[in-house]
């Protein structure tokens, strides 16, 4: 009875605008996945896997597809904001919704309050100042005053600002994926040597595959998108194909520009340097400052979308679902989100909860992909809900590589995700003595 009734109250008309085209929630999703780490991985790759690492970046797309096809189809099925908390809640009621939505947050914030500190890190590539504690202290409380700023006057100046910093991002990472392509020779390519050692090609496979992650900043705003169920699913599959080719080229492009890829430090602004002299590794820097801030204003804009759905459905004070009157955005959400994660990364204190960001993500994927069966029942008779094609085949296949992915998560990572979803249990008890049915 509490599924069908949470399933039948999930659609109800939000107070946010429905503004946010295909490519905004494109922009979302590309920002979510393509981030620091790209900057960072073409040399363990290399190390791992050899002369073959371009094609694993290949292989961990084909990976990653059917996780992402059961997203599409998900998505397909709902109109309201909350991604993940939606579709667990409709499977399995209230207390897995909440906490679906709970652990997305932590993990969120943490990842957050990390990337902050690595944006200001970056900064001192041209500002060694950069690097005092008291000016660290300043630029995080500068920058996250300016991402609340941005998020609260509105979704289109968040997404006109997403799209500057994604062109400034995907510039020199478009420039070496074209160098890559120049430099492809095909029958090469097709008599490469054969495949890594099983236990490299594992660990290359494990190790890219989260190059791939993140596109969930792009569920969760459904409740602000003009045509959620149409649109989700065809940013999804845009953006699972445009970040292949250009992590498969790009991988190409660090091998040719760097004989000795495994041994160098920032691979990509070492390429940039190789390839265009001071001025390439410059772009590359810039690059990558466009990159990591641009993953931090689509993760604010994402996750304070999730403590304004608690907060709407009474799991949550009902303060966190304030809408601003003229900007009609939650505000209140947005500003808690970015004190939060400023708080975190000032103190240091996201260290240990690091740990957190890969289980959280491989559970919510495993809930969601495990919620199908009874959001196809519910939805299945919609002509915009997405079939799958294949079946059922699909989501045995993303089931499969969320096992797999689940052997590198470590004990540390096991407990810290067992006491947060402790915490999520006290909250809700919490929040259920008062409780107030879903408003949206």
């Amino acid at each position: 009875m509490e599924l069908d009734k949470a399933a039948a109250q999930i659609e109800i008309k939000e107070p946010l605008q429905r503004q946010l085209s295909a490519f905004a929630l494109w922009l979302l999703m590309i920002n979510g996945m393509i981030g620091a780490g790209i900057f960072g991985v073409p040399a363990a790759a290399e190390r791992l896997a050899g002369a073959f690492s371009p094609w694993v970046f290949v292989i961990c797309a084909l990976l990653i597809a059917p996780i992402m096809l059961c997203f599409a189809e998900l998505a397909s099925a709902f109109r309201g904001t909350g991604g993940p908390l939606l579709y667990t809640r409709v499977a399995f009621g209230r207390f897995v919704g909440f906490q679906a939505g709970w652990g997305y947050y932590i993990a969120r914030v943490t990842s957050f309050a990390a990337n902050l500190s690595l944006l200001v890190a970056s900064l001192g590539y041209f500002w060694p100042a950069a690097n005092d504690p008291v000016v660290r202290i300043a630029l995080l409380l500068l920058l996250s005053a300016l991402l609340v700023w941005i998020n609260v006057i509105g979704a289109r100046a968040t997404m006109r600002s997403l799209s500057g910093f994604t062109l400034i991002k995907l510039l020199p990472l478009i420039a070496l994926a074209a160098y890559g392509l120049s430099q492809l020779d095909l029958p090469a390519l097709a008599s490469i040597q054969q495949p890594p050692p099983a236990a490299d090609l594992g660990a290359a496979l494990l190790l890219v595959i989260y190059a791939y992650v993140g596109f969930e900043s792009g569920l969760v705003p459904a409740g602000e998108a003009r045509r959620p169920m149409r649109d989700i699913p065809r940013a999804l599959l845009w953006a699972l194909g445009i970040s292949a080719i250009l992590y498969a080229l790009i991988q190409l492009a660090a091998q040719r520009l760097l004989p000795d890829l495994v041994g160098t430090e920032r691979a990509l602004v070492a390429a940039g340097e190789v390839w265009l002299g001071g001025t390439g590794a410059v772009l590359v820097m810039l690059g990558l400052i466009a990159s990591v801030t641009g993953n931090l204003m689509g993760s604010m804009f994402s996750t304070a979308r999730m403590s304004y759905r608690l907060g709407l459905d009474g799991q949550l004070p009902a303060w966190f679902a304030a809408v601003h009157p003229r900007f009609l955005t939650p505000a209140n959400s947005v500003l808690f989100y970015g004190v939060f994660a400023f708080l975190l990364a000032a103190s240091g204190s996201f260290v240990w909860l690091a740990v957190l960001s890969v289980l959280i993500r491989l559970l919510l994927y495993l809930l969601c992909i495990a919620a199908m069966p009874r959001v196809h029942a519910r939805s299945g008779a919609d002509p915009d809900y997405l079939r799958l094609p294949g079946g059922w085949t699909v989501a045995v296949l993303a089931v499969l590589v969320c096992l797999g992915l689940l052997t590198q998560v470590s004990l540390t990572s096991v407990a810290a995700t067992v006491a947060l979803l402790a915490v999520g249990s006290v909250l809700y008890a919490v929040a259920n003595r008062n409780r107030a049915e879903p408003r949206g």
